[in-house]
């Protein structure tokens, strides 16, 4: 689009916002609420409809000055910052809003006519239908937009704000009996039913829908950046300052029953009020509806520009638009289609209240937007005008308590509808799944914050509760998946596990690349399962430097690393060297060690997990106990129970079970005393072919392991089990409490 078609300025985002703002609900509805909770009630509408209005205001003002937001207005925000999908979700609620709000305006510009819709009744005996003003009206708006576009329109509203503003004016100087003779003041200004409070709010809450109104206009703007924030302000606290100073002139210039007898007692008090505050309420309405069925057709458009709806040709009709002034015909006559079904409907007060919904689910976002980029720092968002993250989070806040407070079944409906969208969008747009940078940016912003208070934390506890914290480095990632599944069954809990791909070579340009595409292919591997694992690549020309790096790295979770796991292949023991080899370097820091045996044979979940300890050595048991309950509350294992076997001399026996029996009653193994196997140690048969013979089928079996049996016996330490499936032998640097 060439620049000399971006021809507005910001007037046409001021008046378009501050027309809609002193609109219908504010000649229709303000006496009728005052009538009803008095003159302190109608003043806390204004100002909770402004909790919504104001931060809304700002957050638009600042994501508009942080990059150009082109057409489409607030779609175009909310689908560059939440993401394609969800963009398209919301943006299609909102152009249905805006595409009803035409026809709410017009059936509202109706009531204008009151006087002649009354004339006929007395005069004739019966009631003309609304319909015979608001269809032809429709029909003219409808021409007008189609034939001459938003730069007529635009010409129109001037001409209509003038006539707003003079109506207001002749309203504010007139008088009435009552003014005269009433002695109202704010000291005795009433707060009245305040349990119809909400009740009101409901009625008046469009009011305060209109100050996004200009926003829509984005397109067709020369300077967004400044006219959006400006012409948006200025319009909420000009629009805000003008409802206090007539809800102030309303209760002083009408009675109680006036103001709830008489809809347009505006009327009533202005100066030729009879003529002016019905060419007012129709000016008001008008101007709304035109800056409605200026803006939705351009929402539309961008729509699909974007593609958001699942057929190409659907798209590309939608967004087609005239050569000469780029106006979006096609989009402009579907919302004239829908205004005019509804126009023609004539009773919109349901249809309205969804529509407010999808209104506040709007403004609840860009709040949410605003919010979340404040939070999430991103270097990249650095918007000249600057709101404040409390103002935002307010905002989103309030938006929602308010959807709820108003109509709780409309709420769960407009959800329930966009949940729907969602979903359907999301089917047919499956490539659009990329996971927008101000979430990422917020996890990453919370994340850190968490890592350093955990840290904090940690750091002044004297008794520290232990849960495994575990590093796992492998370069056979794509060969066996069995360290990889352990590390899994401990972090799905209770745990918290780090997985090392590790790319052998020096760090250079190839290797960082190969570690890339080696990353890649491992994430879409593990995506396949449930996955509580974080998973990366580790570029290292040997194995004790790779372990050596991995150990000082510091543990996703906020707390440092505590186990190191290691895994070897059952059927290749020369593995075993590099592993033995680093053993102390490893044991040389405050780390558990785990070495995982992965077996050829498949892994009987159902046979349970066996667990061998030795009555001496309390420090390998604990750990190995706690661990086999952590490993149990997988899905894996849910039909699969805990055995343990414990070994001790025959003189230990009588001791060995009243130790388990007090553990099993105490409730600090929530096991039963039938899964515990008191063996009674014989010199003439080896420790080895016992737990051979008695786990055989095990689905998983535990050994304790001590430093001094591995630097005596080295790798042979580990075979010798060859009946056994998938083995993990355990070094506890410390002894476990089991609470």
């Amino acid at each position: 689009m060439s620049n000399d078609i971006k021809k507005f300025g910001t007037a046409p985002v001021f008046f378009t916002a501050i027309s809609t703002i002193l609109g219908a609900i504010l000649f229709l509805r303000f006496g009728f609420a005052i009538g009803t909770l008095g003159f302190w009630g109608v003043i806390l509408i204004i100002l909770l409809g402004h909790l919504v209005a104001i931060p809304t205001a700002l957050a638009i003002s600042e994501i508009a000055t942080n990059k150009r937001v082109e057409g489409g207005g607030e779609y175009f925000i909310i689908s560059r910052s939440f993401g394609m999908n969800i963009g398209a979700t919301i943006g299609i609620a909102l152009f249905m809003s805006q595409a009803i709000s035409v026809a709410f305006y017009v059936i509202a510009f109706t009531e204008a006519f009151e006087f002649f819709f009354n004339y006929i009744f007395d005069k004739f005996g019966f009631s003309l239908p609304r319909q015979i003003i608001s269809l032809p009206v429709m029909f003219g708006l409808a021409v007008l937009i189609l034939k001459k576009g938003a730069n007529l329109g635009i010409k129109a509203l001037y001409f209509i704000v003038g006539i707003l503003f003079i109506s207001l004016v002749l309203f504010f100087m007139g008088s009435t009996d009552f003014s005269e003779s009433a002695s109202f003041s704010l000291s005795n200004a009433e707060l009245r039913n305040p349990q119809d409070f909400f009740i009101v709010f409901a009625i008046v809450f469009p009011a305060f829908t209109g100050m996004t109104a200009g926003v829509g206009l984005s397109g067709d703007l020369k300077n967004p950046s400044r006219s959006i924030p400006l012409g948006t302000i200025l319009a909420t606290f000009i629009g805000m300052i003008v409802y206090f100073f007539v809800v102030y002139k309303l209760a002083n210039s009408a009675s109680i029953e006036h103001l709830l007898e008489h809809q347009l007692i505006m009327g009533k008090i202005a100066i030729g009020g009879a003529i002016i505050i019905p060419l007012g309420l129709a000016a008001s309405t008008i101007s709304s509806a035109l800056g409605s069925v200026m803006v939705a057709p351009r929402t539309l458009q961008a729509l699909a520009l974007d593609k958001s709806f699942p057929s190409k040709r659907i798209n590309r009709w939608l967004s087609a638009s005239n050569f000469s002034d780029n106006e979006p015909r096609n989009a402009t006559l579907i919302t004239a289609i829908i205004a005019f079904v509804f126009v023609a409907l004539g009773d919109v007060n349901a249809v309205a209240t969804i529509i407010s919904m999808f209104f506040m689910v709007t403004y609840g976002s860009l709040c949410l937007i605003s919010f979340l980029n404040h939070f999430g720092s991103s270097p990249s968002y650095r918007p000249s005008f600057k709101s404040k993250w409390y103002i935002s989070l307010t905002g989103f806040v309030v938006s929602v308590w308010v959807m709820f407070k108003i109509n709780t079944p409309y709420a769960l409906i407009s959800f329930g509808l966009i949940t729907v969208i969602y979903l359907y969008i999301d089917h047919y747009h499956k490539h659009r799944k990329g996971f927008a940078s101000i979430f990422a940016n917020s996890l990453f912003q919370l994340n850190r914050n968490l890592q350093v208070l955990i840290q904090k934390k940690n750091n002044k506890k004297k008794n520290k509760e232990w849960r495994p914290s575990a590093i796992c480095i492998s370069k056979d990632s794509f060969k066996r998946d069995t360290a990889f599944r352990f590390l899994n069954w401990i972090s799905y809990k209770y745990g918290f596990g780090t997985y090392l791909h590790r790319i052998v070579g020096f760090y250079s340009k190839a290797t960082v690349q190969a570690a890339r595409l080696e990353l890649s292919k491992l994430i879409e591997r593990v995506s396949n399962v449930e996955n509580q694992v974080y998973v990366d690549t580790l570029i290292s020309p040997s194995y004790t430097s790779a372990i050596a790096q991995a150990i000082q790295i510091p543990g996703i979770a906020g707390m440092e690393n505590n186990m190191v796991i290691f895994e070897y292949d059952k059927e290749k023991p020369e593995t075993l060297d590099d592993i033995v080899d680093n053993f102390s370097l490893v044991n040389s820091g405050d780390f558990d060690i785990c070495i995982l045996g992965s077996s050829g044979k498949s892994i009987q979940f159902k046979n349970g997990i066996h667990v061998w300890i030795d009555s001496l050595d309390t420090e390998n048991a604990n750990l190995m106990i706690l661990l086999s309950f952590i490993i149990l509350g997988h899905r894996d294992w849910k039909k699969g129970q805990i055995q343990i076997f414990d070994i001790c001399r025959p003189e230990e026996v009588e001791k060995t079970k009243r130790k388990m029996n007090e553990l099993v009653n105490s409730g600090r193994l929530p096991i039963t005393a039938k899964n515990i196997k008191i063996i009674i140690q014989e010199p003439d048969i080896s420790i080895k072919s016992l737990i051979n013979k008695r786990s055989e089928n095990a689905g998983l079996t535990l050994i304790g392991i001590r430093e001094e049996m591995v630097k005596h016996h080295k790798g042979k330490l580990f075979v010798g089990y060859g009946h056994l499936g998938t083995t993990l032998f355990v070094h506890s640097k410390k002894q476990k409490k089991i609470d």
